[in-house]
Protein backbone atom coordinates (compact mmCIF):
# COMPACT_ATOMS: atom_id res chain seq x y z
CA UNK A 1 0.00 0.00 0.00
CA UNK A 2 1.40 3.63 -1.10
CA UNK A 3 2.34 6.05 1.86
CA UNK A 4 -1.06 7.96 2.71
CA UNK A 5 -1.59 11.60 1.59
CA UNK A 6 -2.48 12.50 4.87
CA UNK A 7 -1.50 11.13 8.03
CA UNK A 8 -3.33 12.62 11.64
CA UNK A 9 -1.63 11.21 14.45
CA UNK A 10 -3.43 12.29 17.86
CA UNK A 11 -4.67 15.70 17.15
CA UNK A 12 -5.65 17.44 19.94
CA UNK A 13 -7.08 20.92 20.24
CA UNK A 14 -8.02 22.25 23.33
CA UNK A 15 -9.84 26.02 24.45
CA UNK A 16 -9.03 27.45 27.30
CA UNK A 17 -11.69 29.77 28.72
CA UNK A 18 -12.39 31.18 32.01
CA UNK A 19 -14.75 28.24 32.48
CA UNK A 20 -12.39 25.99 31.92
CA UNK A 21 -10.75 23.57 29.13
CA UNK A 22 -12.90 22.56 26.33
CA UNK A 23 -11.34 19.41 24.71
CA UNK A 24 -12.96 19.90 21.71
CA UNK A 25 -10.75 17.24 19.71
CA UNK A 26 -8.99 14.78 22.04
CA UNK A 27 -6.42 12.48 20.36
CA UNK A 28 -7.42 12.05 16.68
CA UNK A 29 -5.87 9.57 14.36
CA UNK A 30 -6.83 8.54 10.68
CA UNK A 31 -5.01 8.12 6.99
CA UNK A 32 -6.01 9.37 4.01
CA UNK A 33 -5.61 7.81 0.64
CA UNK A 34 -4.94 10.12 -2.71
CA UNK A 35 -8.44 9.92 -4.10
CA UNK A 36 -10.23 8.16 -1.08
CA UNK A 37 -13.56 10.51 0.31
CA UNK A 38 -13.72 9.74 4.55
CA UNK A 39 -17.33 11.17 5.72
CA UNK A 40 -16.41 12.23 9.41
CA UNK A 41 -19.69 12.39 11.33
CA UNK A 42 -21.52 12.56 14.69
CA UNK A 43 -23.64 14.55 16.39
CA UNK A 44 -23.72 18.40 16.95
CA UNK A 45 -20.87 19.14 19.23
CA UNK A 46 -18.54 15.79 18.83
CA UNK A 47 -15.71 18.34 17.40
CA UNK A 48 -16.01 17.51 13.13
CA UNK A 49 -15.52 21.23 12.10
CA UNK A 50 -12.60 21.59 14.77
CA UNK A 51 -10.80 18.49 13.40
CA UNK A 52 -11.67 20.03 9.71
CA UNK A 53 -9.87 23.74 10.76
CA UNK A 54 -7.22 22.13 12.77
CA UNK A 55 -6.06 19.92 9.64
CA UNK A 56 -6.02 23.56 8.12
CA UNK A 57 -4.20 25.70 10.87
CA UNK A 58 -7.81 27.44 11.46
CA UNK A 59 -7.89 27.41 15.29
CA UNK A 60 -8.59 30.77 16.80
CA UNK A 61 -8.23 32.18 20.19
CA UNK A 62 -8.57 30.71 22.53
CA UNK A 63 -8.41 27.73 20.73
CA UNK A 64 -4.76 25.92 20.48
CA UNK A 65 -3.76 22.58 18.98
CA UNK A 66 -1.64 20.88 21.81
CA UNK A 67 -0.42 17.72 20.44
CA UNK A 68 -0.60 15.61 17.92
CA UNK A 69 0.76 15.73 14.01
CA UNK A 70 -0.54 16.23 10.44
CA UNK A 71 1.66 15.23 7.92
CA UNK A 72 0.35 15.73 4.22
CA UNK A 73 2.90 14.32 1.63
CA UNK A 74 5.06 13.79 4.33
CA UNK A 75 4.84 17.54 5.98
CA UNK A 76 4.22 17.95 9.10
CA UNK A 77 1.67 21.32 8.88
CA UNK A 78 1.69 21.65 12.70
CA UNK A 79 5.63 22.54 13.17
CA UNK A 80 5.23 24.76 9.40
CA UNK A 81 6.13 28.52 10.05
CA UNK A 82 2.72 30.64 9.99
CA UNK A 83 3.89 32.39 5.75
CA UNK A 84 4.39 28.58 4.96
CA UNK A 85 1.29 27.21 5.99
CA UNK A 86 -0.64 30.06 4.27
CA UNK A 87 1.40 29.22 1.15
CA UNK A 88 0.08 25.57 1.18
CA UNK A 89 -3.27 25.89 2.28
CA UNK A 90 -5.67 26.31 -0.63
CA UNK A 91 -2.78 25.30 -2.71
CA UNK A 92 -2.28 21.90 -1.20
CA UNK A 93 -4.86 21.56 0.85
CA UNK A 94 -8.03 23.66 0.73
CA UNK A 95 -11.74 23.44 2.91
CA UNK A 96 -15.20 24.07 1.57
CA UNK A 97 -16.83 25.60 4.51
CA UNK A 98 -21.05 25.47 5.21
CA UNK A 99 -22.36 28.91 4.51
CA UNK A 100 -21.22 29.78 0.57
CA UNK A 101 -22.67 33.18 1.50
CA UNK A 102 -20.57 33.54 4.21
CA UNK A 103 -17.69 32.33 1.57
CA UNK A 104 -18.18 34.59 -0.90
CA UNK A 105 -17.50 38.11 -0.82
CA UNK A 106 -20.75 39.75 -2.12
CA UNK A 107 -18.86 42.81 -3.46
CA UNK A 108 -16.37 40.92 -5.83
CA UNK A 109 -17.78 39.14 -8.74
CA UNK A 110 -17.06 35.76 -9.23
CA UNK A 111 -14.76 36.02 -11.17
CA UNK A 112 -12.30 38.24 -9.74
CA UNK A 113 -12.35 36.25 -6.38
CA UNK A 114 -11.44 33.17 -8.17
CA UNK A 115 -8.73 35.21 -10.10
CA UNK A 116 -7.55 36.46 -6.81
CA UNK A 117 -7.28 32.47 -5.18
CA UNK A 118 -5.42 31.76 -8.56
CA UNK A 119 -2.96 35.00 -8.08
CA UNK A 120 -1.98 33.63 -4.24
CA UNK A 121 -0.42 30.98 -5.24
CA UNK A 122 0.97 31.01 -8.92
CA UNK A 123 2.03 33.29 -11.49
CA UNK A 124 -0.33 33.03 -14.17
CA UNK A 125 -1.94 35.58 -16.99
CA UNK A 126 -5.10 37.05 -16.73
CA UNK A 127 -6.04 34.58 -20.13
CA UNK A 128 -5.00 31.85 -18.15
CA UNK A 129 -6.58 32.38 -14.92
CA UNK A 130 -10.12 32.79 -16.90
CA UNK A 131 -9.67 30.00 -18.36
CA UNK A 132 -8.93 27.91 -15.61
CA UNK A 133 -11.89 29.60 -13.95
CA UNK A 134 -14.28 29.29 -16.31
CA UNK A 135 -13.41 25.33 -16.78
CA UNK A 136 -13.73 24.83 -13.01
CA UNK A 137 -17.20 26.34 -13.12
CA UNK A 138 -17.93 24.13 -16.16
CA UNK A 139 -16.63 20.89 -14.41
CA UNK A 140 -18.68 21.79 -11.48
CA UNK A 141 -22.00 21.64 -13.31
CA UNK A 142 -22.41 25.50 -13.82
CA UNK A 143 -23.49 26.18 -17.36
CA UNK A 144 -22.12 29.38 -19.44
CA UNK A 145 -19.68 29.75 -17.06
CA UNK A 146 -17.45 32.51 -18.74
CA UNK A 147 -20.79 34.71 -18.30
CA UNK A 148 -21.65 33.46 -15.01
CA UNK A 149 -17.64 34.51 -14.10
CA UNK A 150 -18.93 38.37 -14.45
CA UNK A 151 -22.58 37.57 -12.08
CA UNK A 152 -21.72 38.54 -8.54
CA UNK A 153 -22.67 36.19 -5.50
CA UNK A 154 -26.24 37.14 -4.77
CA UNK A 155 -27.27 35.96 -8.70
CA UNK A 156 -26.94 32.84 -8.05
CA UNK A 157 -29.04 30.38 -5.72
CA UNK A 158 -27.64 28.69 -2.66
CA UNK A 159 -26.98 25.39 -5.06
CA UNK A 160 -25.06 27.47 -7.25
CA UNK A 161 -23.13 29.60 -4.57
CA UNK A 162 -22.07 26.12 -3.19
CA UNK A 163 -20.56 25.13 -6.57
CA UNK A 164 -18.39 27.89 -6.99
CA UNK A 165 -17.18 27.54 -3.41
CA UNK A 166 -16.04 24.23 -4.42
CA UNK A 167 -14.48 25.55 -7.95
CA UNK A 168 -12.75 27.84 -5.67
CA UNK A 169 -11.13 24.89 -3.55
CA UNK A 170 -10.81 23.02 -6.41
CA UNK A 171 -8.66 25.68 -8.20
CA UNK A 172 -5.36 24.52 -7.43
CA UNK A 173 -5.98 20.36 -7.80
CA UNK A 174 -5.04 20.27 -4.11
CA UNK A 175 -3.81 16.96 -2.25
CA UNK A 176 -6.62 17.33 0.28
CA UNK A 177 -10.29 18.86 0.68
CA UNK A 178 -11.90 19.08 3.70
CA UNK A 179 -15.82 19.72 3.41
CA UNK A 180 -17.82 21.37 6.55
CA UNK A 181 -21.24 20.30 5.76
CA UNK A 182 -21.46 21.73 2.67
CA UNK A 183 -24.59 20.54 1.53
CA UNK A 184 -26.93 20.96 4.37
CA UNK A 185 -28.83 23.76 3.57
CA UNK A 186 -29.81 22.39 0.21
CA UNK A 187 -32.59 20.99 -1.17
CA UNK A 188 -32.32 17.20 -1.86
CA UNK A 189 -31.92 17.09 -5.54
CA UNK A 190 -29.31 19.52 -5.22
CA UNK A 191 -27.38 17.93 -2.50
CA UNK A 192 -27.77 14.71 -4.65
CA UNK A 193 -26.16 16.13 -7.42
CA UNK A 194 -23.22 17.82 -5.69
CA UNK A 195 -22.44 14.38 -3.71
CA UNK A 196 -22.34 12.61 -7.68
CA UNK A 197 -20.22 15.49 -8.70
CA UNK A 198 -17.67 15.58 -6.05
CA UNK A 199 -17.30 11.67 -6.24
CA UNK A 200 -16.67 12.01 -9.61
CA UNK A 201 -14.13 14.72 -9.38
CA UNK A 202 -12.56 12.61 -6.29
CA UNK A 203 -12.04 9.92 -8.83
CA UNK A 204 -10.90 12.24 -11.89
CA UNK A 205 -8.16 14.53 -9.63
CA UNK A 206 -7.33 12.08 -7.43
CA UNK A 207 -8.13 14.67 -4.66
CA UNK A 208 -8.74 13.02 -1.14
CA UNK A 209 -11.50 14.31 1.22
CA UNK A 210 -12.86 14.75 3.82
CA UNK A 211 -16.94 14.87 4.28
CA UNK A 212 -17.71 16.25 7.58
CA UNK A 213 -21.42 15.81 7.93
CA UNK A 214 -24.13 14.94 10.77
CA UNK A 215 -26.14 13.21 8.36
CA UNK A 216 -24.86 9.72 7.96
CA UNK A 217 -27.28 8.90 5.66
CA UNK A 218 -25.75 11.25 2.73
CA UNK A 219 -21.91 10.63 3.81
CA UNK A 220 -22.17 6.76 3.71
CA UNK A 221 -23.58 7.39 -0.20
CA UNK A 222 -20.26 9.43 -1.28
CA UNK A 223 -17.85 8.30 1.45
CA UNK A 224 -15.48 5.04 0.83
CA UNK A 225 -14.48 4.64 4.66
CA UNK A 226 -16.36 6.76 7.91
CA UNK A 227 -14.72 7.85 11.34
CA UNK A 228 -17.49 8.21 14.13
CA UNK A 229 -16.91 11.39 16.85
CA UNK A 230 -18.17 11.21 19.66
CA UNK A 231 -17.01 14.12 22.94
CA UNK A 232 -14.06 14.94 20.81
CA UNK A 233 -12.94 11.49 19.62
CA UNK A 234 -13.01 9.05 16.72
CA UNK A 235 -15.04 6.21 18.59
CA UNK A 236 -15.38 3.98 15.60
CA UNK A 237 -13.45 3.79 11.87
CA UNK A 238 -13.75 1.85 8.90
CA UNK A 239 -14.92 1.29 5.62
CA UNK A 240 -18.55 2.36 4.86
CA UNK A 241 -20.08 -1.01 4.28
CA UNK A 242 -18.52 -2.82 7.10
CA UNK A 243 -19.19 -0.24 9.19
CA UNK A 244 -22.90 0.01 8.44
CA UNK A 245 -23.79 -3.56 8.63
CA UNK A 246 -21.53 -4.67 11.42
CA UNK A 247 -21.36 -1.49 13.84
CA UNK A 248 -19.47 -2.15 16.72
CA UNK A 249 -19.81 0.90 18.82
CA UNK A 250 -23.09 1.38 20.85
CA UNK A 251 -22.87 4.67 19.65
CA UNK A 252 -22.80 3.82 15.96
CA UNK A 253 -25.45 1.29 16.22
CA UNK A 254 -27.87 3.92 17.48
CA UNK A 255 -26.93 6.33 14.98
CA UNK A 256 -27.98 3.52 12.51
CA UNK A 257 -30.88 2.82 14.24
CA UNK A 258 -32.39 6.38 14.29
CA UNK A 259 -32.10 6.54 10.71
CA UNK A 260 -36.07 6.74 9.44
CA UNK A 261 -35.14 4.23 7.02
CA UNK A 262 -34.47 1.70 9.86
CA UNK A 263 -37.74 2.25 11.60
CA UNK A 264 -41.12 1.16 10.49
CA UNK A 265 -43.75 3.64 8.85
CA UNK A 266 -46.15 5.33 11.64
CA UNK A 267 -43.65 4.47 14.18
CA UNK A 268 -41.35 7.11 16.43
CA UNK A 269 -37.94 7.31 15.48
CA UNK A 270 -35.08 5.59 17.39
CA UNK A 271 -33.42 7.81 19.76
CA UNK A 272 -30.26 7.73 21.94
CA UNK A 273 -30.98 8.13 25.30
CA UNK A 274 -29.58 11.65 27.11
CA UNK A 275 -27.59 13.84 25.75
CA UNK A 276 -24.04 14.71 24.77
CA UNK A 277 -21.66 15.53 27.34
CA UNK A 278 -20.47 19.36 28.09
CA UNK A 279 -16.57 19.04 26.87
CA UNK A 280 -15.50 20.99 30.15
CA UNK A 281 -16.71 17.81 32.19
CA UNK A 282 -16.63 14.78 30.80
CA UNK A 283 -17.25 11.72 32.77
CA UNK A 284 -14.58 9.59 33.89
CA UNK A 285 -13.58 6.72 31.38
CA UNK A 286 -15.91 6.08 28.80
CA UNK A 287 -17.61 9.50 27.73
CA UNK A 288 -20.81 7.55 26.09
CA UNK A 289 -20.96 5.50 28.69
CA UNK A 290 -23.95 7.40 30.76
CA UNK A 291 -26.20 6.66 27.80
CA UNK A 292 -24.63 3.12 27.06
CA UNK A 293 -27.05 0.05 27.79
CA UNK A 294 -24.07 -1.88 28.00
CA UNK A 295 -21.70 0.37 30.14
CA UNK A 296 -20.32 -1.86 33.35
CA UNK A 297 -17.70 -0.88 35.84
CA UNK A 298 -15.19 -1.62 33.35
CA UNK A 299 -16.48 1.42 31.38
CA UNK A 300 -15.23 3.94 34.24
CA UNK A 301 -11.93 3.08 32.32
CA UNK A 302 -10.96 4.83 28.93
CA UNK A 303 -10.87 2.55 26.38
CA UNK A 304 -8.16 2.06 24.11
CA UNK A 305 -9.07 1.73 20.21
CA UNK A 306 -9.36 -1.55 19.40
CA UNK A 307 -7.11 -2.32 15.66
CA UNK A 308 -8.30 -5.03 13.73
CA UNK A 309 -7.04 -4.52 10.01
CA UNK A 310 -8.83 -1.76 8.66
CA UNK A 311 -11.88 -1.52 11.51
CA UNK A 312 -11.01 -0.04 15.03
CA UNK A 313 -13.81 1.30 17.93
CA UNK A 314 -12.92 2.56 21.34
CA UNK A 315 -15.28 -0.03 23.32
CA UNK A 316 -15.08 -2.59 26.59
CA UNK A 317 -17.95 -4.38 25.29
CA UNK A 318 -18.74 -3.73 21.02
CA UNK A 319 -21.97 -5.12 19.49
CA UNK A 320 -21.17 -8.29 17.69
CA UNK A 321 -24.54 -8.35 16.03
CA UNK A 322 -24.82 -7.42 12.82
CA UNK A 323 -27.15 -4.52 11.49
CA UNK A 324 -28.91 -4.37 8.48
CA UNK A 325 -28.07 -1.60 6.10
CA UNK A 326 -30.42 0.89 5.34
CA UNK A 327 -31.90 0.51 1.77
Amino acid sequence: MSDPVLSVQNLTTHFFTRAGVVKAVDGVSFDLARGEIMGLVGESGSGKTVTGFSLLGLVDAPGRIVDGSVKLNGTDLLTLPASDLRARRGREISMIFQDPIATLNPMLTIGQQMLLAVEAHERLSKRAATARAAELLTQVGIPSAEMRLRAYPHEFSGGMRQRVAIAIALLHRPAVIVADEPTTALDVSIQAQILLQMRDLAAETGTAMIWISHDLAVVSSLASKLAVMYAGRIVEQGPTADLLRDPRHPYTAGLIASLPAMTTPGLPLTQIPGTTPSLLSLPVGCPFAPRCDRSSEECQRDPEMTDQGDRGWRCFHPVTRPAEVPA
